[in-house]
């Protein structure tokens, strides 16, 4: 059985030929109408949460957009205090993120004064629980929507990234003994979407590894892209950008297209448009890809940890009840435990080359050249 949306496109595809995964992810997510993304959803809840599909570490614990928070608020300080900045988000689910951080940093002088806020996100659902989220932070920081990142004014950046990247597309690719060939969406004798190799060699054989037959390959055109984006942005008008995710600190080969339906994984041509589709990062390719300064990848655990996320959740247990106590820890270890989201979950830090190293990172820049 599939859905709406996989039956248009099992129609585009009979009359127009095979497409790409990353046509496809694009269709399953974004499509305007039965897009994962952008369907009508029964409540604003979308996605996220017990009930929907996955769950983000800003819905975990406040303590994670509260140190988020923090950490925006320090790079400004170390930009110079600009008298405006743009403080975007990429993906904002329901705006707990952003409505912690903000809460966090208001004791920052001038800090909310200075701050033009922007959400790009595509979900109309999503947007009205945003707008909710945020309501008492207007009208000092009343935000403004875009579709996407080349909508948002140019100036000072300030950008924050949490688990956006892994759900744009990616192409996937299969090395045979005649070289790459790229997997492609086509149809079956009974007519249901199924996976394929395309016939003939890719165009993308130039910038894939050399590797033996039967090697896999996967990478993200729209990621590279977006990154490349960031980091014109940061060159041009300074400002730093903080990409959590997970993923990998190097480009490795493999593929790792995931799908996800009530928290269960499912087959990623399984009813498109009502399943989440999403991929890991390769962080050094993003990296690569902006050309700034790069802090880590680290560890999101580490991360926290640098932050104070410990002291800050023995702040909040000095008023918990005994029950609150045990959700705090609960939370806490999912966020930081190498077992849970503190190891897979990594962060990329990219900035400009005006201001001092950010917190959070041991490293020194990585090398962009």
């Amino acid at each position: 059985m599939t859905s709406e949306l996989g039956r248009l496109i099992a129609r585009r595809i009979a009359h127009t030929g095979p497409v790409s995964i990353a046509d496809f992810m694009a269709e399953a997510l974004g499509h305007p109408r039965l897009g994962y993304y952008r369907r009508a959803l029964s409540s604003s809840a979308g996605p996220l949460g017990a009930e929907g599909d996955f769950t983000t570490a800003p819905e975990i614990s406040q303590m994670f957009g509260e140190l988020l928070g923090a950490w925006l608020a320090e790079r400004w300080l170390a930009m110079g205090r600009p008298s405006t900045v743009r403080l975007v988000e990429l993906g904002p689910g329901r705006g707990t993120l952003m409505a912690d951080a903000l809460r966090a940093t208001r004791g920052v002088a001038g800090f909310h004064a200075a701050l033009d806020l922007h959400l790009v996100d595509t979900s109309e659902p999503l947007r009205a629980a945003q707008r909710a989220a945020l309501a008492a932070f207007t009208p000092t920081c009343a935000p403004t929507w875009h579709e996407r990142l080349d909508d948002v004014p140019a100036g000072p950046l300030l950008l924050v990234a949490n688990e956006f990247f892994d759900a744009l597309p990616v192409r996937q690719f299969h090395r045979t003994a005649e070289g790459w060939r790229e997997r492609m969406v086509g149809l079956g004798p009974d007519g249901a979407l199924r996976l394929a190799l395309a016939p003939g060699p890719t165009p993308f054989a130039a910038v894939l590894p050399n590797a033996a037959a039967g090697a896999e390959a996967e990478f993200s055109e729209a990621g590279r892209a977006l990154a490349a984006e960031v980091g014109a942005r940061l060159r041009e008008h300074g400002g730093w950008a903080l990409i959590v995710d997970y993923g990998y600190d190097s480009s490795a080969p493999g593929t790792s297209l995931q799908a996800v339906r009530g928290h269960s994984g499912t087959g990623i041509l399984d009813r498109p448009g009502e399943t989440d589709l999403s991929a890991h990062i390769d962080f050094a390719a993003l990296a690569t890809a902006a050309g700034v300064p790069a802090f880590g990848p680290v560890a999101q655990g580490d991360f926290l940890r640098r932050l104070g996320i410990e002291a800050r959740a023995h702040a909040l247990k000095r008023q918990a009840s005994a029950e609150q106590v045990r959700a705090i820890d609960a939370a806490l270890a999912r966020l930081i435990a190498p077992d849970q989201m503190g190891t897979l979950f990594r962060v990329l830090a990219l900035g400009d080359d005006r201001s001092a190293p950010p917190a959070g990172f041991s490293d020194l820049p990585s090398d962009t050249t």
